[in-house]
């Protein structure tokens, strides 16, 4: 049998048995577009992110305590920055690229004016003039805090619009007097909107000195972060190799031990980044693809009913110098053309949800949400369909072959 009439046989029991047919293509449906779905949405998220950090330039390296790799335990409990290590990066002895650097703490808790509350601010202890030029900011009205704020432990404040808007409504923060954590702090500056900028939302950000925050906030002399500026992006690894070394110094790690610490350039950042959302996204692949199975076994129940609704047609076919292997092969390609059929369905939902989600996540959020439709996920969605067929549809299609042909003649 020539596999043109195989094909044609197959759409003719498929057109013959419709409800039968849709309620098996569902199955593969399903589970192809949602693999197309996660696989397009997950792309576009990485690019997001990657886009997002690309913009904190070329030149940043950052530095923060603990090991990537490690486990959540080890970033609750390991040794933070200190002074000393601040101090040692700062020395151009240590890290002769370095153009600047600033140690940074994150403050838990909310900001209040009055009876206003704002719970989603992000509150950072930092150096207002380093955030301005690494993320591109400009100030609204006001000013950054000075180097003497710094020094000085002054109780200065500079915030974003989205903080100044919830707690002032249509009225001016510039001067006024804020609380975090209940110690009383001065608006000195408000940052133009800009939404999401890098890792952080500035519209939300919360931005005091440094060593404000240590003293009256957190109470401690540690830093949980470093953000260095390197004095030209071609020496980033270089510098990177330096600060690496300058910590492992003041941290007494001896030589062979493992780092205490992660030092992390933009590329590595990205490729982190990249790593994490292709684990992520195989991880969930491989969920949703249990489905497949699911609409694989479909497949083999419809089959099976198939080759006993047909067993006086498998009859005559022998009957007429069909071999076992043509009727095998009949079956086992309409199987494959049922699940192949609801792939092509399957990459069309998922690439329609996919476009339906960027668009909605474009309108809602502060940043554009790009659509990916690789072709990667479109080999994949139908390789595993025409898999799930031909798995799922071998079994089926060997009862069929081994049906003797004169007692098949006699089912009617």
């Amino acid at each position: 049998m020539k596999f043109r009439h195989i094909i044609i046989s197959a759409l003719q029991t498929m057109a013959g048995h419709k409800v039968r047919s849709f309620l098996t293509i569902l199955g593969i449906l399903i589970g192809v577009s949602s693999i197309i779905a996660i696989m397009s949405i997950g792309k576009g998220l990485t690019h997001l992110v990657k886009a997002e950090i690309e913009q904190l330039g070329a030149d940043m390296v950052f530095a923060a305590p603990g090991r990537m790799e490690s486990g959540f335990a080890d970033f609750l409990f390991v040794e933070l920055f200190n002074e000393k290590d601040l101090e040692a990066l700062r020395n151009p002895l240590n890290v002769p690229n370095l153009l600047e650097i600033m140690p940074a703490v994150i403050v838990p808790g909310r900001i209040s004016h009055g009876s206003s509350v704002y719970r989603g601010a992000m509150i950072m202890g930092g150096d207002a003039d380093f955030i301005s030029s690494a993320y591109s900011l400009s100030i609204r009205s006001g000013f950054n805090f000075s180097d003497y704020d710094i020094r000085d432990e002054s109780r200065v404040v500079v915030i974003g619009s989205q903080v100044e808007e919830k707690l002032f409504g249509d009225g001016m923060a510039l001067n006024q007097t804020v609380l975090i954590k209940n110690a009383r702090f001065r608006v000195v500056g408000v940052y133009e909107s800009r939404g999401q900028v890098g890792p952080m939302n500035v519209d939300d950000i919360v931005i005091v000195p440094y060593t404000t925050a240590q003293v009256y906030l957190l109470g401690n002399n540690e830093f949980q972060e470093f953000y260095i500026r390197a004095d030209d992006s071609a020496n980033v690894n270089r510098m990177a190799h330096d600060i690496r070394m300058t910590l492992r110094e003041t941290r007494n790690i001896a030589p062979g031990e493992d780092d205490d610490f992660t030092v992390m350039t933009q590329q590595g950042l990205l490729d982190q980044i990249g790593t994490i959302m292709n684990i992520l996204t195989a991880f969930l692949v491989f969920v949703v693809a249990i489905s497949l199975v699911v609409g694989g076994i479909g497949i083999m129940n419809i089959m099976l009913v198939s080759v006993t609704e047909r067993t006086k047609e498998i009859g005559l076919r022998k009957a007429l110098g069909a071999t076992g292997g043509d009727i095998l092969r009949q079956f086992l390609w309409e199987a494959v053309v049922l699940t192949v059929i609801g792939g092509f369905l399957g990459i069309l939902v998922g690439a329609l949800i996919s476009y339906s989600v960027s668009v909605m996540l474009s309108n809602t959020l502060a940043y554009e949400w790009p659509f990916y439709l690789s072709f990667g996920a479109i080999f994949l969605g139908l390789g595993m369909s025409a898999v799930v067929g031909l798995t799922f549809g071998i079994y089926p299609a060997r009862e069929a072959s081994k049906k003797d042909p004169i007692e098949a003649l006699k089912n009617e």
